[in-house]
């Protein structure tokens, strides 16, 4: 297969998530038939509901610096699939990608055939062996691997990773996981096994319960990340500069790329991840640690562009959490009038975001991303009517024709926030030709 084969195989399968058959039984024996490559390289596995992706960028980075070869795994992706693997900092091509889809796909259709499978791999699956076969191929050291959905019953788990991460856990993917915070909290932390070092950041009472039953059912000592962070500074545009207390080490003076004050926490377990990785054995000095975050790039995340005098943020924020750190991220950086651009998906809460993100915006730009479970103009403006006057909306189905709108309504001393879906974010940057374009 080619690359535009590949990917159109892939799609058949159907929708990452409308498709979700969650297991592990289908991927271990596609692994197998692979040869077990994740077996060729020590990986860490980071869970949780938000800072997932920027958690793991930031660890890649650190062990970037730090001479470690190092894969990295993430999803969703914004304009190309080549973007949830990286290895030393570089995606895979496209031709690498095929090639290995072509590889995995042969092994899959094997196993269907021989009756030991009884449905292919899904779209996850077959993407998660495509990355570990990469890995494998490229000889990394180490993989970092964010977890898809959940994690007991998560591809990535198959890896069986010695050090784990988990992020703060809020309500999200509840048709999947569970309506309670309890439940999705229990799906993560089955991350933690027997043997593993177990880091996990601040969390909320119920859902720390549930990590700490789990760990204790495993013999693991869980480690709830009590690092001591000291903002020191902020730059303009609200990047911070922040001093960390591990417990083992100070990093004074750290300058975040990634803005928000989320990412303190973020960064924060990222930093005691790298420390313990060190005591693995990796060779991971204090002076990778604070370059090795200082040199994150993370797309699609509160990421400013300067769209020929007038200013652009994107944010992939999907969830009331994330919807909730944007809008703090607003109340305390951004003075100027906003255009909201946003566009989600129907089965999120949508409603609960609009009372978030909507009031006090200068205008409202409405739209829908090209995704099969993307929610239609027509209810996101009945849910806006509750919160912004009828008349500062502007409605357009077609993500193209929302951007010009947002464009049209923005004068050079506003600025466009686009949010709600890191589908949209993605169509965005790709109609601007952004992708790969600097930041300001």
């Amino acid at each position: 297969m080619d690359f535009a084969e590949s990917l159109s195989y892939l799609l058949s399968l159907g929708h990452e998530t409308l498709a979700l058959k969650l297991g592990l039984r289908n991927t271990e024996l596609l692994l197998e038939r692979l040869g077990n490559p994740h077996k060729t390289f020590e990986s860490v596995q980071i869970a949780g509901t938000n800072g997932k992706g920027s958690t793991a960028a930031t660890l890649h980075s650190i062990c970037r610096v730090a001479g470690i070869s190092t894969g990295l795994y993430t999803s969703p992706h914004l304009m190309s699939i080549t973007e949830r693997i990286k290895i030393n900092g570089q995606e895979i091509t496209q031709s690498g990608f095929a090639r290995h889809a072509t590889t995995v796909r042969e092994a899959a259709a094997e196993l269907l055939a021989e009756k030991r499978i009884e449905a292919l791999p899904t779209f996850f699956e077959h993407v998660t062996a495509i990355a570990f076969n990469a890995f494998r191929e490229a000889e990394v050291e180490l993989a970092i691997l964010e977890t898809g959905m959940g994690g007991r019953l998560d591809a990535t788990t198959v890896a069986g990773a010695k050090t784990v991460g988990i992020t703060p856990i809020s309500l999200d993917h509840q048709e999947h996981l569970g309506e309670t915070l309890e439940e999705i909290a229990f799906e993560k932390a089955a991350i933690i096994r027997p043997g593993v070092t177990a880091i996990v950041a601040p969390q909320s009472p119920a859902a720390l319960a549930v990590l700490r039953k789990r760990s204790n059912e495993c013999l693991v000592e869980l480690s709830v990340d009590e690092s001591q962070s000291h903002e020191v500074g902020v730059h303009p545009g609200g990047a911070l500069e922040v001093t960390f207390e591990t417990g083992q080490d100070t990093y004074e003076n750290v300058q975040l790329p990634l803005r928000g004050r989320h990412q303190i926490v973020n960064t924060s377990l990222a930093i005691r991840l790298a420390e313990s990785l060190r005591a693995r054995g990796f060779d991971i000095p204090k002076a990778a640690i604070v370059h090795g975050v200082q040199a994150t790039r993370h797309f699609g995340r509160m990421s400013c562009f300067d769209l020929a005098g007038s200013l652009m943020l994107v944010d992939g924020a999907h969830n009331p959490a994330a919807a909730r750190a944007l809008r703090d991220y607003l109340d305390e950086f951004i003075t100027q009038p906003i255009t909201l651009l946003f566009g989600g998906m129907r089965d999120k809460p949508l409603a609960e975001m609009a009372a978030i993100l909507f009031p006090g915006v200068h205008r409202l730009v409405l739209t829908e991303p090209t995704n099969p479970r993307a929610a239609s103009v027509e209810s996101l403006q009945t849910l806006a009517k509750d919160f912004v006057p009828a008349e500062t909306i502007i409605t357009a189905p077609r993500v193209s024709d929302a951007l010009q709108q947002a464009r049209d309504a923005t004068s050079p001393a506003g600025i466009i926030c686009v949010t709600g879906s890191l589908y949209l974010v993605g169509e965005v940057l790709d109609e601007l030709d952004l992708i790969r374009q600097s930041q300001v």
